[in-house]
């Protein structure tokens, strides 16, 4: 009874590791391009120099996916047709991931001796590019909740 309760538990810790993998690996591609993308628009000399911050950005907000997904977070469209849920969870997971971005500045901010209205003045500045950030997110966040959705629908 207790190996039958821990091969359960092994399974159970491998399917979600795979899953909380699939979804870091998704974020890690997209940061790392928008890393990529701002360092050759601000001809740095160093392309890659941002890969690093990518991979830190990329695993702390899959796991805020991971535990928005496991608290059924934006499920409540779910018997609407399926294009409703989708586009309502991606805006929903985008203005999370965007919450969790900015409090990393305000972090980062106070981590260089800046206050928090500081932080959040200097990313007032830049609200224009977080604007779009979130919109990027939203589109590119749909085909991740494709898969999920639909497979759920087929249940």
């Amino acid at each position: 009874m207790m190996s039958a309760q821990l091969n359960y538990f092994r399974e159970k810790g491998v399917a979600e590791a795979k899953k909380l993998l699939w979804i870091f690996a998704y974020l890690w591609i997209l940061l790392g391009l928008f890393a990529l993308h701002k360092s050759l628009v601000l001809n740095e000399p160093d392309p890659f120099y941002y890969q690093g911050f990518a991979i830190i950005n990329a695993f702390v907000l899959a796991k805020v996916m991971f535990i928005a997904e496991a608290f059924h977070v934006a499920d409540n469209l779910k018997r609407k047709p399926l294009i409703y849920p989708i586009v309502y969870k991606s805006a929903v997971f985008a203005l999370i991931l965007i919450s969790f971005h900015v409090l990393e500045e305000i972090l980062s901010g106070l981590w260089h001796d800046r206050s928090i209205a500081e932080s959040i003045n200097a990313l007032r500045t830049g609200s224009l590019q977080l604007i779009v950030f979130g919109l990027i997110m939203v589109i590119v966040l749909m085909p991740f909740f494709i898969k999920g959705d639909s497979q759920r629908r087929r249940e």
